[in-house]
């Protein structure tokens, strides 16, 4: 290493490394053997992969592939296993250079950051399960007291009054059919109500839909760039649709970044996006080539947010979660269709 380098390389707070072809590291600094507990001469003497959390090797490997192929690596995230047996979360910035057979790359220690996150996700779940447990018992509950409700306006009705002598006793009974009957349509109104608030209230407007894409696009062109993303697009049929711009957006940004998250090793993403109306419904359909899903494994789970390991280290679930959300609150729907390695096709149905 070039002298002038030396003291950056020692002194920097980020892990620093650099790894050859066949798999083992030629030099760590210091920050990278105090994140991981060993020494260099224990790092250099066994292959790199042996050090990753096991979950996270056959992934890792399918990125190493694309370094080897001089393609460099950015935004990657794995877990390692430290020499006291916890793992940790390791950002990379990977730079291969052919020419001498070298990988150097930059490791950030984001375990406290994953940390949060997962805070951040079992809120918002916790907050998802609450919301929908109270829209359950808001329907439930008027709709339980209406069988026993209409039970007993039907016995006031089989009381025949004629034959009651006492004048009191008939005035009290007409005041509790008054009052059921009252009561009866405080809930018809009460189920009313909650009925109009499901319906959207958000102010539709006209939105471009190549327009969106290419601010999506844009917003993300490093990552795309860097990925080598292929786009095929056909907005010919359908230039617009009623929506929510930031709707569309928040849509196509988590679904293009799925798609870059989850591509199939060594090969580049390719995402069509295709929108027409099909029996009279404008839809927006999504196609990548990802590594697609098992959907009879997931079951319905697949626009859920998700705790439980599922293989895959971010496949927490909120970007689909997301998607779901924004195209359901506009009275809209979404299909998925998806086979494990062939990709997965998105269909959102607008209203």
């Amino acid at each position: 290493m070039n002298p002038t380098l030396e003291p950056f390389f020692n002194q920097s707070l980020d892990g620093l490394c650099i790894a050859d072809y066949e798999g083992y590291f030629v030099k760590v600094n210091p920050s990278f053997k105090s994140l991981l507990g060993y020494s260099e001469k224990e790092l250099k003497s066994r292959l790199i992969s042996s050090f990753i959390h096991p979950k996270d090797r056959e992934t890792t490997a399918g990125h190493r592939e694309k370094l080897l192929k001089n393609k460099p690596l950015t935004n990657f995230e794995n877990r390692y296993i430290t020499k006291s047996g916890e793992h940790i979360w390791l950002h990379w910035t990977s730079i291969p250079v052919s020419k001498k057979g070298l990988i150097y790359a930059i490791a950030r220690d984001v375990t406290h950051t994953k940390k949060l996150e997962q805070e951040r996700i079992n809120h918002l779940e916790q907050l998802s399960r609450a919301n929908k447990t109270l829209r359950q018992q808001n329907y439930a509950t008027p709709h339980d007291l209406r069988s026993p409700l209409n039970n007993l306006l039907s016995l006031l009705t089989l009381i025949d009054l004629s034959k009651i002598d006492d004048k009191d006793t008939v005035e009290i009974l007409d005041l509790i059919s008054l009052s059921a009957e009252g009561l009866k349509n405080s809930l018809n109104s009460y189920l009313d109500a909650l009925k109009q608030r499901e319906v959207p209230t958000e102010k539709l407007e006209e939105v471009d839909l190549d327009r969106t894409l290419q601010k999506v696009k844009s917003s993300v062109g490093s990552l795309i760039q860097k990925e080598g993303v292929v786009f095929h697009t056909d907005f010919s049929e359908m230039e617009h649709v009623a929506f929510k711009e930031r709707f569309l957006e928040s849509i196509f940004l988590n679904l293009i970044t799925n798609s870059i998250k989850y591509t199939q090793p060594s090969v580049s993403p390719v995402i069509s996006i295709v929108a027409k109306e099909v029996l009279g419904k404008k839809t927006i359909t999504y196609t990548d080539n990802g590594i697609g899903m098992d959907l009879e494994k997931m079951g319905g789970s697949i626009f859920e947010i998700r705790d439980k390991d599922s293989g895959n280290q971010e496949s927490k679930g909120v970007g689909l979660y997301l998607v779901k959300s924004h195209i359901t609150s506009l009275g809209g729907s979404i299909e998925v269709n998806s086979k494990v390695n062939e990709g997965t096709t998105f269909t959102l149905i607008f209203k």
